[in-house]
């Protein structure tokens, strides 16, 4: 089942195109990174798809539904979530009352509710134990998993990850995969992945989308896009290393 499609997406800001024509489609329960060098729109089209900006031209649907003109908190309930490539926490507040803050997104809920359902998400991703720490005092690995945690208390069907693993080191982009490894397979959660470190994007995405000057310049899977001339020259550069050679 297609989860989210985006047809014919442009994005004009004053005489600068980040985006033009870009179609793209994710099924339910798939892993698809978004790559592409420096200034290519990655960001311009995750902001397109999660309601932050509209495009100028084209149109996003989600589950049938068109949400072009739908503002983020209405995505958001509709089951989009999305981290952000700076993160966006709030560093006067504990861990767990930033992950509450996601979950009370959906209406109806308690504090106590909030509470549970924070607690249940900081536990799976092995973070219970900093519950009642403040944000601040915590490590630039443990917050970029924080705001993983909230984005996941909206009870998303699709996660829009915007490069997660920027500034983590090898343990913890290990311990990053693992996590996202078993949530897509305890909750059939579909991603949308953005991010530059490939050995990542090459062993866990299952189809890639190549962006260049706002452009798809190539789509497909791992081993199609990295053998690409086109993304050899924009951004892999001729010397990369395919993976499995």
């Amino acid at each position: 089942m297609t989860l989210l499609q985006a047809s014919a997406v442009s994005k004009r800001y004053g005489g600068l195109m980040a985006l033009t024509d870009v179609d793209f489609t994710v099924a339910a329960g798939e892993f698809v990174a978004v790559i592409g060098p420096n200034g290519a729109g990655k960001s311009t089209f995750l902001n397109v798809l999660t309601g932050l900006d509209f495009p100028t031209t084209g149109t996003v649907q989600f589950e049938g539904r068109d949400i072009t003109r739908t503002p983020t908190h209405g995505r958001i309930r509709a089951g989009l979530g999305r981290t952000f490539q700076h993160g966006r926490l709030f560093p006067r507040l504990s861990v767990l009352e930033n992950v509450m803050t996601g979950a009370a997104i959906q209406p109806g809920r308690s504090e106590r509710q909030l509470r549970e359902a924070a607690l249940a998400i900081l536990a799976r991703m092995g973070l219970a134990d900093e519950a009642d720490r403040m944000v601040g005092a915590l490590s630039y690995g443990q917050r970029r998993m924080v705001e993983l945690c909230r984005a996941l208390a909206c009870g998303p069907r699709l996660l829009l990850l915007d490069e997660p693993a920027a500034g983590l080191n090898l343990g913890e982009v290990e311990l990053l995969m693992e996590r996202l490894t078993a949530l897509r397979a305890e909750h059939s959660l579909a991603v949308v992945l953005i991010e530059h470190n490939m050995g990542m994007v090459m062993r866990l995405a299952e189809r890639i989308l190549v962006l260049n000057f706002g452009c798809r310049i190539a789509e497909g899977t791992p081993a199609h896009v990295q053998r690409d001339p086109a993304v050899l020259s924009a951004y892999l550069g001729e010397g990369y290393s395919h993976a499995g050679d």
